[in-house]
């Protein structure tokens, strides 16, 4: 039976996040075996605890990055969970409050505390679920930068990559009336940026737009990590600009100290973002009937998606079916 203010979910679909290759594969350090992964999570209420009142049994649902956290401290107090003071728990490998090792979407059922459990919104069609996955993720880790930055009509934003998180990060910019440029090293994805709701992609293996574009934008969204040309970004923000960091490799990022200085500009760091505002930018997207652009794959595939995903060869993000999975 679940804890009084647990909620129990049929998992319908469970997308894949480049995360659950850096726990499986040791690169954020050692995890916690057995690893059940998976923290984009849709399904159906199949059980509520006796202190529940906001799920019903038969509501379609949500679980995103994390299950629990303290609810005391002033990040708690403020809904944003993800820096909770005491240590927010994440979906699966992590020890929680009642001393068990959580697991993920890639299973049959889930059990969440119900404060960490969201609404899929109802102008959703059942057909949409496999896409709606992801933005449990790629959808919150986006949007949570775009609104702290006050995006709006006219904003210029530009978008690093369009991958799993970037494609997701042009839909939600667009639907907020900026000004999305995305940046690639080629032109090989520029019909789908420019379909997904962008003015303007640049491919930048050549270097020009560097200087084509300096001091152009107001937000970066910087969604692939390292290895890329920080300083060269950075001065293609205007005075006051930011460059919002989301992806979060393995390796240390580095920049000079004058492209900061230079024109007042910034490095952020953003995680995800906290329940209230997951709700809110599920409401969004299906307002704007946002969706992640998705393969959906069986669960005999995962181990070769995984490999797909660091290729950059999914298009754009994959969603197990998890009917699929053995009984």
């Amino acid at each position: 039976m679940p804890w009084p203010d647990d909620v129990r979910i049929d998992i319908r679909w469970a997308g894949i996040c480049h995360s659950d290759i850096h726990m499986k594969r040791g690169e954020w350090g050692e995890a916690l075996f057995p690893l059940t992964p998976g923290h984009e999570i849709l399904g159906t209420v199949l059980e509520v605890g006796s202190d529940v009142s906001d799920h019903q049994v038969g509501d379609v649902v949500g679980v995103g990055c994390l299950v629990d956290s303290c609810g005391e401290c002033a990040a708690c107090q403020d809904g944003e969970e993800q820096y909770c003071a005491k240590g927010a728990v994440p979906t699966y490998g992590a020890e929680d409050y009642h001393g068990e090792i959580t697991k993920g979407g890639y299973s049959g059922e889930v059990v969440v505390r119900d404060d960490f459990v969201v609404r899929i919104p109802e102008t959703y069609a059942e057909s949409d679920h496999a896409g709606v996955t992801p933005l449990l993720c790629a959808g919150i880790t986006t949007y949570h930068p775009l609104k702290e930055a006050g995006v709006g009509p006219g904003t210029r934003v530009g978008v690093i990559g369009l991958g799993g998180l970037g494609h997701v990060g042009v839909k939600i910019a667009s639907a907020m009336g900026a000004d999305v440029t995305v940046f690639s090293r080629t032109d090989a994805k520029k019909e789908d940026g420019l379909a997904f709701g962008a003015k303007d992609y640049r491919a930048t293996e050549d270097g020009s737009v560097f200087e084509e574009l300096a001091g152009s934008f107001d937000l970066i969204l910087n969604t692939v990590g390292s290895g890329i040309p920080l300083d060269s970004y950075l001065g293609l923000l205007d005075r006051g600009g930011v460059l919002a960091n989301v992806g979060a490799p393995e390796d240390s990022l580095k920049v000079s100290a004058f492209s900061l200085i230079g024109n007042r500009r910034a490095i952020r760091g953003s995680m995800i973002g906290g329940l209230p505002e997951t709700q809110e930018m599920l409401d969004f997207c299906g307002e704007h009937g946002i969706t992640a652009t998705v393969e959906v794959i069986d669960a005999g595939q995962v181990d070769d998606y995984y490999d797909k995903v660091v290729d950059g060869q999914v298009r754009y993000r994959a969603v197990i079916d998890t009917e699929t999975l053995a009984g």
